[in-house]
């Protein structure tokens, strides 16, 4: 069976990377089984093994695959039998770029104390030093006004918006590999946090629902929060 190392809190079941649910679900599309691994931030020891100290890491067999851009075209490339992921659409790139450089820096000044406060002593104690280091200020500096900054981050939202308006999925009538990276950051934020992001009656919300309910519902089933 595949194995794959992924981020958990202090409860193993709070499985909250972005980067993670991109592949867990990215494997539900392929209809792959999955032994998840429980990893904490500083259990970097434990996948040494991979050349570098981040999750996902995918184990399949004799290969072992870190990045969670590299497990898809991993995926993709080894089961080409399966559904597609989408990978060659022209605008995976961008969607992927504009996530991991826009939406989510913008989330982690909404969600950083959440996810603090839901790691292992000895976990928070590594993320609030490493985490104050990057932002220069204390984490509840840090989240302090996030109710007012919700309304930037619904500016940043107007893209997906207009996108969702004229087709189902971002990566057109079927879902892809570009929905799965988005819907990553949104996963992220439902299983750290109680603060919402989304209104009910927006379009990215009704997106998000969808695609909770997908494969059986795996990820409207992970510990989270109903927000």
């Amino acid at each position: 069976m595949i194995k794959m190392y992924e981020l958990v809190g202090a409860d193993k079941n709070r499985r909250f990377s972005p980067y993670c649910w991109r592949i867990r679900m990215a494997l539900a599309h392929k209809g792959l089984d999955v032994e998840c691994i429980p990893w904490h931030f500083t259990e970097k020891d434990k996948i040494k093994f991979s050349g570098q100290e981040r999750v996902p890491v995918l184990i399949d067999g004799s290969k072992t695959i870190a990045d969670s851009w590299e497990i898809a075209k991993y995926l993709e490339n080894a089961y080409p039998d399966r559904p597609s992921l989408k990978l060659e659409h022209g605008e995976i790139l961008f969607i992927k770029f504009w996530s991991e450089t826009v939406l989510h820096p913008e989330m982690l000044q909404l969600l950083v104390l959440d996810i603090h406060d839901n790691l292992r002593p000895e976990d928070q104690n590594y993320f609030r030093e490493s985490r104050e280091k990057m932002f220069g200020k204390t984490l509840e500096e840090v989240v302090s006004n996030r109710q007012e900054r919700l309304p930037r981050i619904q500016k940043l939202l107007v893209p997906l918006r207009s996108t969702l308006s004229k087709q189902e999925y971002l990566s057109g009538e079927s879902q892809g590999f570009s929905d799965y990276i988005v819907f990553g950051a949104f996963q992220w934020a439902r299983c750290i946090s109680n603060f919402s992001i989304l209104d009910s009656d927006d379009i990215v919300y009704k997106w998000r629902e969808k695609m909770l309910n997908m494969h059986e519902g795996l990820a409207l089933d992970a510990v989270g929060y109903t927000v």
